[in-house]
């Protein structure tokens, strides 16, 4: 067996189908596997039947039989000699048999985690394979753990950045499962610099995906980074890397936006490009990129009264720019936004911001709820909320919305307006103080606008 193995792994090149059927016609998988399992004391029997193994499996003929040879590879996979460790995690490359593969995936985990280079290497080439099914997704990425040896963690993190650009699909797999996350863990442990610096090239080699910007800024990993960069006590080696990484990001984020940005100039795209902006803009740091010259498309669409679907996506993106979903922005940012609200309504019949908003409150119910969501986020400024409390008729209908549909919207408005001007100077104006009163009352009757509390009613039953 050892001298026909020998010459047949030795063999240049790839074996085909014939002569690998030829070779287990005369030995059996379930020979060969004996010889691995078994205790010979003959110099090169392992590397040998390993070797041949491996050329084996690489045919289709040898790969179709591995389903009836599950338990050998999953006795592989816990085997103490890495080289036999390393030939079970190829196997697994090849076995398509998914139901298998469920059951010694943890097995193949800990290879990867725990296995020499080699094995480790053949693991993650393993986990790739799988990962290229719809079925692999449910399985890889419910099980990969983070509890390990900070080896084991970095191996992890580079499983996570090779399946994240393997397609746009599987990195949003990899997103909705939180294993971004992992990064950030291993970023601000900060216990060993070596450790942390692997983080880092592997986060610089996730960031060179194409898709990785849509979901990169979805995280709080760019503000670490800056963080980092910002803070003198982190060793400078790893701000440097902070900083590569960041360069990347924004380089790529910048190349979307302009591409997102040259979509709405496409009259069919202007929705979908609009709700893509807005989703950067969720985010301080996508926020505060758009705020640059690309915000200005997004605050023109919120009041173009010439095409709802347009108007309707850009007053959400403008909201969420704004801050509908997290912390204010910075004070350069902050600024942006007020001249480029102002801007774009001195060049509209309208002249104010109060116009524009005023106009887009008089529109149909869906439009309206838009609308206050985007006053319920701008009224926190301070400018903005002087806009809107000089012109009574805006809290009017804020404050008289009857639409059913409007109801929480309207009071989460009311709300936001009440809180804004009563921590304000306003109120020394007898107008404001007034404004204000009128809204503590909407706000107390609640969103359905009830008027007294409900009081029981007692009454004397009826007799037959």
């Amino acid at each position: 067996i050892l001298e026909a193995a020998s010459e047949f792994a030795s063999y240049p090149g790839l074996q085909n189908d014939a002569s690998a059927k030829e070779f287990l016609d005369r030995f059996p998988l379930h020979e060969l596997f004996g010889v691995l399992q078994s205790k010979a004391d003959v110099p090169g029997v392992e590397d040998t039947i390993v070797s041949c193994l491996d050329k084996i499996f690489r045919t289709k003929y040898g790969a179709s039989l591995l389903p009836s040879y599950a338990p050998f590879i999953q006795a592989g996979l816990q085997a103490n000699s890495q080289t036999v460790r390393c030939l079970a995690c190829k196997a697994v490359s090849y076995l398509l048999d998914i139901l298998q593969v469920i059951v010694i995936y943890p097995l193949l985990l800990g290879c990867l985690v725990d296995g020499d280079e080699k094995t480790s290497a053949a693991s993650l080439e393993a986990i790739q394979s799988i990962a290229q099914s719809p079925e692999g997704i449910n399985i890889i990425f419910p099980n990969i753990a983070a509890q390990s040896s900070s080896l084991g963690r970095i191996r992890i993190l580079a499983l996570v950045a090779k399946l994240f650009s393997l397609s746009t699909s599987m990195a949003t797999a990899v997103y909705n499962s939180n294993l971004l996350n992992l990064f950030e863990i291993e970023i601000k442990n900060g216990h060993d610099v070596l450790t942390t610096l692997s983080a880092l090239e592997l986060l610089y080699e996730l960031v060179e995906s194409p898709h990785s910007s849509m979901f990169f800024l979805r995280t709080t990993l760019l503000q670490l980074l800056i963080n980092m960069i910002r803070d003198s006590s982190v060793d400078s080696i790893l701000r440097s890397r902070a900083a590569l990484i960041s360069g990347r990001v924004l380089s790529s984020v910048t190349a979307v936006v302009v591409a997102i940005d040259e979509r709405l100039q496409k009259s069919d795209e202007t929705e979908s490009a609009l709700e893509a902006l807005g989703l950067i803009g969720a985010t301080s740091q996508g926020a505060t990129l758009l705020l640059k010259p690309v915000a200005r498309h997004v605050v023109e669409a919120a009041f173009d009264h010439h095409s709802r679907g347009k108007q309707l996506a850009g007053l959400h993106a403008l909201a969420s720019i704004c801050g509908a979903d997290r912390p204010e922005l910075d004070d350069a940012a902050e600024e942006s936004l007020r001249r480029l609200i102002y801007t774009i309504a001195a060049n509209t019949p309208k002249f104010k911001p109060s116009g524009l908003i005023l106009s887009t409150l008089r529109q149909e119910p869906e439009i309206r709820l838009a609308g206050y969501r985007l006053v319920s986020v701008l009224a926190v400024r301070h400018w903005f909320l002087v806009e809107i409390c000089s012109n009574q008729e805006i809290i009017t209908i804020v404050t008289d919305e009857t639409e059913k549909n409007g109801m929480d919207a309207r009071h989460q408005c009311c709300v936001s307006i009440s809180k804004a001007l009563s921590s304000s100077n306003l109120l020394q104006d007898a107008t404001f103080a007034g404004i204000a009163v009128k809204l503590q009352e909407a706000v107390r009757s609640g969103p359905y606008r009830a008027k007294d509390e409900a009081q029981p009613v007692v009454m004397t039953a009826e007799r037959f």
